[in-house]
């Protein structure tokens, strides 16, 4: 992994030469003191699967109308954590890093609605295994069931790490803690059953099991859900660049957003579900660009503990409100259906008596 120091300026009369050159050298050492933190990463286990089971199937990658065949039930919830407060509650969008620490978390959502089986992109995994590139996948329970071998490979490559995306993308900014437990526990008990169905597969498995991550659908939250999810001890995390891969704006633009957005301690979100236009010919590009700037790369999990998470307090794509075109369709439903809540309750009691 290559640390680039800074560029030479001509000697100044503010600035003496012995001064600048303890400067590059203490902004080196804060560079290799913060990758050496980072935790080795293993091969992943090749015993346990071929290159041609790593391999992309015909029809894998793009999302489907989902059929009876399908149909998938969400497992018992798993037991939720320790509630999260401090400096990992609110929602997380970067880092701050030591001074000339260049660290970076590449993001991936596998998300998928209730009526479709959404796809499995995966060159994208290919290039990150070829290239030793950690990651972060936000996955949702119903993705991992309907992709459970594919689940098990994620989980089982110490490359990776699996967040928390809901259970089927619902749109939770008008969910009550009822409905946020459901939809977090549900999910977080997927993400358990892969990682231990991925050492059953293969006993030399080690799943990376760190923070637990959750990231809102849509990018949207309220307060209160925003709040539930903490309660349910999840680490709240959205982005700060946006590569604007589910656009069909070609390879370069991907990588050019990137570029253009990237700072030290960034999360960049992209799709490795099918939903990515062109994220598997511009991942390759991302690499190599951000790798010329002197940018390595961690798992969003290690890049909170090189660093210290920047929290906003309340969710957004770009900026704050840019999600209510989403919200305002989640809020009338959730208010319809509030209000036939007790209706279809009275109707029940009514006719319990006849179905006795």
């Amino acid at each position: 992994m290559r640390i680039r120091l800074p560029a030479r300026r001509r000697p100044s009369s503010a600035l003496p030469r012995p001064r600048r050159i303890v400067g590059a050298r203490a902004l080196l050492a804060a560079s290799v003191a913060a990758f050496s933190a980072l935790p080795a990463v293993a091969a992943p286990p090749a015993q346990c699967w071929t290159p041609d089971s790593y391999a992309l199937q015909p029809g894998e990658r793009t999302p489907r109308r989902a059929t009876a065949a399908d149909r998938v039930s969400q497992p018992p919830p798993a037991v939720a954590g320790a509630a999260v407060t401090g400096p990992l509650s609110g929602v997380i969008r970067r880092v701050d890093l030591p001074k000339g620490v260049k660290l970076v978390a590449l993001t991936f959502d596998l998300c998928e609605t209730g009526g479709q089986v959404a796809g499995y992109d995966g060159p994208i995994f290919d290039t990150l295994r070829k290239e030793g590139v950690p990651a972060t996948f936000f996955a949702g329970g119903k993705w991992l069931e309907t992709h459970p071998e594919r689940a098990q490979q994620i989980a089982a490559d110490p490359l990776f790490e699996i967040g928390n995306h809901s259970w089927d993308h619902a749109n939770l900014h008008a969910a009550d803690d009822s409905r946020m437990s459901q939809e977090i526990l549900t999910a977080q008990a997927a993400i358990e059953a892969a990682k231990t169905a991925s050492v059953a597969a293969c006993p030399a498995a080690a799943p990376v099991s760190k923070l637990s991550l959750f990231r809102f659908p849509y990018g949207s939250c309220s307060a209160a859900s925003l709040a539930a999810a903490n309660a349910n001890g999840e680490v709240v995390i959205q982005w700060d660049v946006v590569s604007g891969d589910p656009a069909d704006i070609g390879a370069k633009a991907i990588a050019d957003n990137v570029m253009r957005q990237v700072h030290p301690g960034s999360i960049i979100v992209m799709h490795a579900n099918g939903n990515g236009k062109h994220t598997r010919e511009g991942l390759p590009l991302v690499i190599a660009r951000l790798r010329a700037a002197g940018y390595g790369f961690a798992t969003v999990s290690d890049l909170i503990a090189a660093g210290k998470p920047v929290s906003a307090s309340s969710c957004y794509i770009d900026h704050p409100g840019d999600t209510a075109r989403y919200d305002k369709a989640a809020d009338a439903r959730a208010a319809k259906a509030k209000a036939a809540a007790p209706a279809t309750h009275a109707s029940a009691e009514v006719a319990a008596p006849a179905a006795q």
